[in-house]
């Protein structure tokens, strides 16, 4: 009779010092080379989205910043736009530029964070120093204008809470013209590495077909040579009426996701110095004294891709309905074509080269403590989901 052979499977995670949160992937290899991945999320959970039904419409965009620290500005700015769109709300020009100032804010210390902490991950600890030092004054200008260096709070429906004080924009500019030489060094430090060009070049390629077939986002996307992007494809905020680039390059690999970052810095810092140059007078804030019955979609460019947040309103104070999706969730599963054929050392990069954040893509099964039951699995509660939503959709 004869024998089947197991590969070796290798774990990593749920708990590993490469991870910041809790994420399991199972690597079956041969030898050194892996033929087979499994993802496992869900590690967490916080019941955002039901917590949301039991809170004000205007409480909920503090709730749903708490989703994810870096995407603190991206997932309220969707959020308040669905319910914009139920109550036809037009918010004012002034609060469409602050919107946007904040947003390319989020994303300069987003993608800056994300390209020291590449340089930690392969023992490039100049450019994590470096990373950090220059981040700094961004965070601080965000305390500045919302009093937060990150979950800003600074969206509601309608509008802003804060404005961006005139006596504040000649610092922004200052910062960012420092921010724009710094980041110009760096950036030659990175693409002119012939160490780096040799680690990351040709590692974890994800193809232009696979990015499609994935339906992968963001800088995932772009670094495929697929340049979708929100801001471009669906205008909001003041995105409309600025002259900004979609960064692609086509290669694919982990070096091409990091060039996407540091032009997409570049654009960023662009995107701000024009809204400030332009930055009309006038109100932050409509005011919506209530939301009519109805349902509405909202999308954002987050730092790693698209957001959308989907609400239903029944005419009360509080959403009936509330769902979001991160692009994680979309970005994650491309590790079946892109990590499988790659040395057991590549693949852990390819993991961090998306940024994947798992407390986006937080979801839960139900277990009892004393038998170890699972009572309510993934497609039980998706079951339960459905049947939700279509009760709702029958009562109107």
């Amino acid at each position: 009779m004869k024998k089947t052979i197991r590969q070796p499977v290798i774990p990593v995670g749920p708990l590993h010092p490469l991870q910041e949160e809790m994420e399991y992937f199972q690597l079956t290899v041969d030898g050194e080379t892996v033929t087979d991945i499994d993802m496992r999320i869900s590690y967490n959970h916080r019941g955002i989205e039901k917590i949301s039904e039991s809170l004000q419409f205007d409480q909920v965009p503090l709730l749903v910043s708490r989703i994810c620290g870096i995407c603190s500005a991206s997932h309220p700015l969707a959020y308040v736009q669905a319910v914009e769109e139920i109550a036809g709300v037009t918010v004012p020009d002034r609060a469409r530029y602050v919107r946007t100032i904040i947003a390319e804010f989020e994303r300069i210390h987003s993608h800056v964070l994300w390209l020291g902490l590449a340089g930690h991950f392969i023992g490039y600890d100049t450019v994590f120093m470096w990373a950090w030092k220059y981040r700094e004054p961004v965070l601080d200008l965000l305390e500045a204008i919302t009093g937060n260096r990150n979950n800003y709070g600074n969206l509601v429906v309608g509008g802003c809470r804060e404005d961006i004080p005139d006596e504040l924009i000649p610092k922004i500019l200052k910062d960012m013209d420092e921010l724009d030489k710094k980041m110009d060094m760096l950036t030659k430090a990175i693409i002119d590495d012939p160490i780096l060009h040799a680690r990351l070049k040709g590692v974890g390629v994800l193809t232009k077909e696979a990015a499609i077939k994935y339906a992968v986002t963001g800088p995932t996307a772009r670094g495929s040579g697929v340049g979708i992007d929100v801001r471009h494809d669906d205008p909001y905020a003041a995105y409309s009426d600025i002259d900004w680039n979609v960064c692609s390059v086509p290669e694919g690999d982990v070096f091409a996701k990091a060039v996407v970052r540091l032009l997409e810095t570049f654009e960023a810092i662009k995107i701000v110095r024009e809204a400030l140059k332009k930055l009309p007078k006038g109100p932050i804030k409509t005011e919506v004294k209530e939301i009519p019955p109805g349902e509405g979609t909202g999308r954002a460019e987050a730092p790693r891709g698209e957001t959308f947040h989907y609400v239903r309103s029944d005419g009360g104070n509080r959403p009936v309905r509330h769902k979001a999706r991160a692009p994680s969730y979309v970005n994650v599963p491309s590790f079946k074509a892109s990590c499988i054929g790659q040395k057991i050392a590549d693949v852990t990069i390819t993991l961090a080269a998306v940024d994947p954040c798992y407390s986006c893509t937080e979801r839960l099964a139900v277990v009892d403590k004393r038998t170890d039951e699972v009572l309510y699995d993934y497609d039980m509660l998706l079951k339960l989901s459905r049947e939700k939503t279509e009760k709702i959709r029958k009562s109107f």
